[in-house]
This record gives C-alpha cells, sequence and structure tokens, in this order.
C-alpha cells in the first residue's frame, strides 16, 4: 500500500521506517512545522503532577529544574518514551487515549495531592484541562508551542502524489488537517482522495476534512497505525 504521512519528520520517522520495512511505499509530506514558544517562568515545585498529551510540550520544556520524581501523567507510548530520556521516574501511560489519561489521573493523583501542570500545544485537540478543574483540580496549563501551516511545499513532492494518490493517509491533529485542506484545494486535488482511506487523531481533525469524498475515515489513537492496515 501506499501510506502518506502528514507530521513532521522527526515526529514520524521511526513509523515510517517501520512501514517501508513492512513492503510498503511511504511518502512524507509534513503539513505543519512546530515552534516553541516563550512560556512564562514557573516554580515548578508547586507541583505535584505534570500531564503531557504530546512529545512536543516534552521537547520545548526546561525540565532541569522539574523534580523527575514528579507524578508524571504521559498521554502515550511515545510522550512516555521521551519523558523517560528527560529523567522522568514517576511516569504513568494511558496508551495514547486522552479519556484514558484522564482516568488514569482520577485513579493515581487525588484532588487533595496538591497542583497539577499541564503542558501544552497552543490548540489541542481534547479539553483534558476543563474536564479536570470540573472535577475539583486546581490545575494551570502552560502553552510551550505552536503549530505552523508549511505554505511552500516540494513540487517533485505534490507531483508524485498526484500520479499516485495514497491508499492511507494519517492526520494527528486540527491543524494539521486545516493545512492538508488547504494543499487539497490549492493543487486541485479535491476529486482525488475516493479510494484513500483517512486516518484521523481524533472527530474534530476528521471533521475539517469531511468535505472530500474518503474511501472510509477512520479514528485512531497513537501507537495503532500498524494495527489499522489490518482493518483495511
Amino acid at each position: 500500500m501506499h501510506i502518506l504521512f502528514t507530521r513532521p519528520f522527526d515526529d514520524c520517522h521511526e513509523l515510517m521506517l517501520r512501514f517501508r520495512s513492512l513492503g510498503h511505499m511511504v511518502s512524507h509530506i509534513p503539513v505543519i512545522s512546530i515552534q516553541k514558544i516563550i512560556y512564562e517562568n514557573l516554580d515548578f515545585s508547586l507541583f505535584k503532577g505534570i500531564i503531557f498529551t504530546s512529545t512536543n510540550a516534552i521537547k520545548f520544556l526546561d525540565t532541569q529544574k522539574i523534580d523527575k520524581k514528579i507524578k508524571c501523567f504521559c498521554v502515550g507510548n511515545a510522550t512516555e518514551k521521551l519523558a523517560k530520556i528527560k529523567g522522568f521516574q514517576n511516569i504513568y501511560v494511558a496508551g495514547g487515549n486522552v479519556e484514558n489519561l484522564k482516568e488514569i489521573i482520577f485513579q493515581n493523583f487525588e484532588v487533595s495531592d496538591g497542583n497539577l501542570i499541564y503542558v501544552t500545544g497552543q490548540i489541542i485537540s481534547s479539553d483534558l484541562d476543563k474536564k479536570l478543574i470540573s472535577e475539583g483540580y486546581n490545575l494551570k496549563r502552560i502553552i510551550n508551542y505552536k503549530a505552523i501551516a508549511q505554505e511552500k511545499f516540494n513540487n517533485d513532492e505534490i507531483e508524485k502524489l498526484k500520479v499516485q494518490i495514497p491508499d492511507i493517509v494519517y492526520v494527528y491533529s486540527q491543524n494539521s488537517a486545516l493545512s492538508f485542506l488547504n494543499i487539497i484545494k490549492n493543487y486541485n486535488l479535491q476529486n482525488s482522495w475516493m479510494n484513500t482511506n483517512l486516518m484521523c487523531i481524533s472527530e474534530k481533525t476528521s471533521t475539517v476534512l469531511n468535505e472530500i469524498k474518503w474511501k472510509k475515515i477512520f479514528l485512531f489513537n497513537p501507537g495503532e497505525e500498524e494495527f489499522l492496515l489490518y482493518k483495511i
């Protein structure tokens, strides 16, 4: 199968290599780039738990002043892996699902345990912070990165895409979906995807691309990409 990844290279190169090793044709058009945002100076000793729902949140966080024994809640395996590299020792992981992450926080962090800090990008696909606050948690959200839509692309890559439209496209965020939709329209590819399966990380992400006719649309959690191949 021909598989297209739309994430920045650092976020998907291992998966690209894995799929190529399985004999698939893999294309890569990063529809967004990630840019650091300078966040406020914080006293991290005031927090007893930290939440990550993306690897980018960890990449752009200065972890030197954070106690690595703090309870660290990660949405998935990739986030957990990077948290371990950064030295976090007390990690709880949810297997890629934000709803599961919320339940893991409920089970392992009492409201009375202290303050939580949630490190995120500018736009998030889930209102995890609001749900936790509504349950009585004292939570502070800080934003330390943003996604920038890519406006310039390698014409050779676009031409290759036109010649052989992918069987599968993975889209990981609303920002990526918006940028990908612009590419489709700018290069007049609106009617090219009827035999393509669209894989989206959330319903909000898939909604952005609903105006395009796809073969099927699937929702997935990070870490399930290979599993999805066997559902098609």
